[in-house]
């Protein structure tokens, strides 16, 4: 019998809003044991009923722009004025455990995860069936203005265009079929021999 410990895999999910990106990614950390989703750090004021530690790490700038220039994050982004950012020791201690983390981010910041963590790092991008159905489902959101709308779809479009960039492409146009070809990328992706970091052949 073989008894092995696996490395955990960095799984950066991208795709336009409206692609069911956020969805996939609630199943994935529910349904498939091993798996959770990054905490990120943000200078955003926190918003009622969000929790220190679960929903973000909240940060004043100052404490942010430190942690910067410690090199702590594998990532950052300056989002209207509020810094976002990937902790490097959050993802790091757990993909040391075996744990798989889900990092829901877009190509910019697929680019510098990438740069950092290297061949831990699986890129997954989430489609829509076509461009008319995403406008559909943009178009849909009872919120949305027009002058919205039209930014939404041309930030999509852009979104769109880095998709060649990512090891993984999967069209999302029914949620469970979408979900299982994620899953099959992630249980395949596990049984790598680099990620085995150590095995055992009892022969008893």
């Amino acid at each position: 019998m073989l008894n092995s410990k696996r490395r955990g895999i960095v799984l950066v999910i991208s795709s336009p809003s409206g692609a069911g990106k956020t969805t996939l990614c609630k199943k994935l950390i529910t349904e498939i044991k091993g798996v959770t989703l990054s905490i990120s750090a943000t200078t955003r004021k926190k918003r009622k009923n969000e929790i220190h530690g679960k929903d973000y790490f909240f940060k004043n700038n100052e404490e942010f722009l430190e942690m910067i220039e410690n090199n702590e994050f594998i990532e950052t982004a300056n989002v209207f004025g509020c810094y976002y950012g990937t902790l490097k020791q959050e993802v790091l201690s757990k993909i040391e455990e075996g744990i798989d983390v889900i990092v829901d981010i877009d190509w910019q910041g697929t680019r510098q995860i990438e740069k950092h963590l290297g061949q831990d790092v699986v890129k997954i991008f989430i489609l829509p069936p076509s461009i008319n159905e995403l406008e559909s489902r943009l178009g849909n959101r009872a919120s949305e203005n027009k002058e919205t709308f039209m930014k939404r779809m041309s930030e999509a479009r852009k979104e769109i265009s880095h998709y060649d960039e990512y090891d993984f492409i999967v069209v999302n146009d029914e949620i469970e079929l979408a979900f299982n070809k994620v899953k099959s990328i992630l249980y395949s992706e596990r049984l790598r021999g680099f990620r085995q970091i150590e095995s055992k052949l009892n022969l008893d």
